[in-house]
């Protein structure tokens, strides 16, 4: 269990798809038992117990008998990698049930490799299809990490470890081998993501990309944003093909019109998905939050939470080391109502660790999960600093009035710290150079709007429900009125649309704003406001 357990008990990464997306993905593919599949080289780099492999195999054996070749032998053109050793067995099981029922007794050598298909010595094939591992960031080992930088170029910033799968896979097929994986469309979206459109558009034809972010394609509830995409080795195309369906069912009938594809260009992938609509926007009387001169951050990651916050530290730790922290929990039903945990700051006003010996409850504290502090992936690193977290801490942070942004939320009313709470890793915050509440206020009231909404469903993700994500690869991308350029009159009355939590109010205002109906005035003070 590498990547650890998940909170439904279930490890990180295993997630299983349904047969009706394989066979789709195989179709698209064009992985099918009217060919003659004999010479066709597969590689499957996570296949878990077989939920790809076992139609695979079973296709292979039908064109077998159409084309009238050696199942056995064809075989030796099929690779399927498991990491895990107990997923792994269960793999093998399947697949040798199969097989016996196709005459053939033992599993052939090669055929399903227990290793990290990110790390494997393989030879280039025709086909790579499957479903790579759905771990975050954070839950991926440091050291791998580190690694996993140094051998995929596009493994940049704070990416999933299926841009790694993506990476190897397009640099191990042969001229117009296929990639098709079933995968989260946040690459499509997302800065992480961004280094590998741009090798997929020099190098690679963008075939298509059917979003089953309104369906389950799995076996299991999961929030996944997945998609089917099909990348091919061969000249890059200027024009790709989407589809959005919204029962798997559909699936059965995509080239009969039971989805309508659109084009749309991929000779920027800067800016795919970014509708024409949204593009016109940025080009309005519009500028980015940060050009505003607001900054934009995301709370404190401590690498074991349950050691750092807690809600009864008073009588346990020194006072001068607590910061009351706020907690996605604490933002729910349009109000913020903090729940008393206090964060364990390890760090000096310089933000060097604290020497312990100074504070004999805090190290007696942490003395007692010095086990646990250890073995994380950080501690490893650099054992001396065994009780540090991942994120330090910025105690003028704490004093800062902020704008509260909850990754995941289903709030319509955009909350403010004036300055008594510090943010956990799962909050964005919105800080300004101006102190000034009333211009806090007005970018609060802007960012609960529909237009707002609007855009962040266009560039980002959305959760089940339909309420998008804040992240702050997203909200660098929005585009807002300039702030110090709506006139008084207007800003009056978004405030007090705010205070009263009126969000019809408040999306007329915005409305008007966005029309350029005071566009004389606005582009008279851009300049200024910039």
């Amino acid at each position: 269990m590498i990547y650890g357990v998940r909170s439904n008990g279930k490890k990180h990464g295993l997630v299983l798809t349904r047969p009706l997306v394989v066979e789709t993905i195989l179709d698209r593919a064009n992985y099918t038992p009217n060919r003659d599949l004999r010479n066709v080289k597969v590689i499957e780099p996570a296949a878990g117990d077989g939920a790809f492999a076992t139609i695979i195999v079973h296709r292979l054996y039908l064109s077998a008998v159409n084309f009238n070749f050696c199942f056995r032998q064809a075989l030796a053109n099929l690779i399927f990698f498991e990491l895990d050793e107990e997923v792994g067995e269960s793999l093998k099981i399947n697949v040798h049930r199969l097989l016996k029922t196709f005459s053939v007794d033992d599993i052939p050598v090669g055929l399903i490799r227990i290793e990290d298909f990110l790390l494997s010595k393989t030879d280039k094939c025709d086909l790579i299809v499957g479903n790579p591992p759905y771990v975050r960031h954070e839950k991926i080992p440091q050291n791998s990490k580190e690694l996993y930088r140094k051998l995929f170029p596009t493994f940049k910033h704070r990416s999933d470890l299926y841009i790694a799968f993506y990476d190897k896979s397009l640099r191990l097929l042969n001229k117009n081998g296929v990639l098709s994986f079933i995968c989260s469309n946040r690459w499509l979206k997302n800065q992480y993501g961004e280094s590998l459109r741009r090798l997929i558009n020099l190098k690679y034809s963008l075939d298509e990309i059917i979003d089953l972010e309104k369906t389950n394609p799995f076996e299991e509830e999961v929030i996944a944003y997945p998609a089917i995409t099909t990348i091919r080795h061969s000249l890059p195309n200027k024009q790709s093909t989407y589809y959005s369906v919204h029962h798997l069912n559909q699936l059965e009938n995509l080239d009969k019109g039971s989805v309508l594809g659109r084009g749309f260009d991929v000779s920027n992938p800067a800016s795919w998905f970014i509708s024409s609509e949204l593009n016109e926007v940025q080009h309005s009387n519009l500028s980015s939050i940060e050009d505003q001169g607001f900054q934009i951050g995301i709370g404190i990651a401590t690498g074991l939470d349950k050691v750092f916050i807690r809600d009864d530290f008073q009588s346990k730790i020194e006072n001068e080391l607590l910061m009351p922290i706020v907690l996605a929990k604490d933002l729910k039903g349009n109000e913020l109502k903090w729940s008393g945990n206090h964060l364990l700051n390890p760090y000096d006003h310089t933000g060097k660790l604290i020497d312990l010996s100074k504070f004999p409850k805090a190290k007696m504290y942490l003395e007692l999960h010095r086990d646990k502090l250890e073995s994380r992936h950080i501690a490893k690193k650099r054992p001396e600093l065994w009780y540090k977290t991942i994120d330090r801490v910025n105690p003028r942070l704490l004093h800062e009035m902020k704008i509260l942004l909850p990754d995941i939320s289903g709030n319509n009313h955009i909350m403010i710290d004036e300055g008594n709470l510090y943010p956990h890793h799962n909050i964005y915050y919105i800080t300004s150079k101006n102190t000034e509440i009333k211009k806090v206020k007005l970018l609060a009231a802007i960012l609960s709007s529909d237009f707002i909404k609007k855009q962040l469903i266009q560039l980002g993700t959305t959760m089940n429900g339909g309420y998008p994500r804040w992240q702050s690869q997203t909200l660098r991308k929005l585009r807002i009125p300039i702030v110090d350029a709506i006139p008084e009159s207007i800003s009056s009355l978004l405030l007090k649309a705010y205070e009263e939590m009126d969000f019809d109010k408040i999306n007329k205002l915005v409305g008007e704003i966005e029309q350029s109906k005071f566009a004389e005035h606005m582009s008279h003070l851009t300049k200024k406001a910039v």
